[in-house]
């Protein structure tokens, strides 16, 4: 595998425990100024959105268990595939799901993998 993949699959599971960890700094710098997210109700949200979540409290992830993680990387652009259950509360109401989540990525050479856009819906 290249070393392009291997930093991408790095970046993905950097930005899987800044998730767990509610860490808006590290998403601040993982994820693209110019995001946007596709949630499970299909409505968009921007990285203003995510972040404000985060500082918020309103998300509190207390399990990510990645089953499965596919990493394709071409250029300066990747895709990731991840798959798996994420458990935690969510505006009050405490959740468990499985979740598959298709990420693209860009590639700066200054900064790294940043998170471009996502989209997530339930799996099987």
């Amino acid at each position: 595998m290249d070393s392009l993949t291997e930093s991408l699959r790095d970046a993905e599971r950097r930005l899987q425990a800044a998730q767990l960890a509610a860490d808006a700094e590290a998403l601040d710098e993982l994820i693209d100024d110019r995001l946007i997210f596709t949630g499970p109700g299909g409505l968009l949200y921007s990285k203003a959105d995510d972040l404000a979540l985060q500082r918020s409290g309103q998300q509190r992830l207390t399990q990510v268990t990645e089953e499965e993680l596919l990493v394709l990387a071409a250029g300066t652009t990747g895709v990731t595939w991840f798959l798996g259950t994420l458990s935690g509360v969510f505006q009050g109401q405490a959740f468990t799901a499985r979740l598959r989540y298709t990420r693209t990525w860009t590639h700066v050479p200054e900064r790294g993998w940043r998170l471009l856009a996502a989209h997530v819906s339930e799996a099987p």
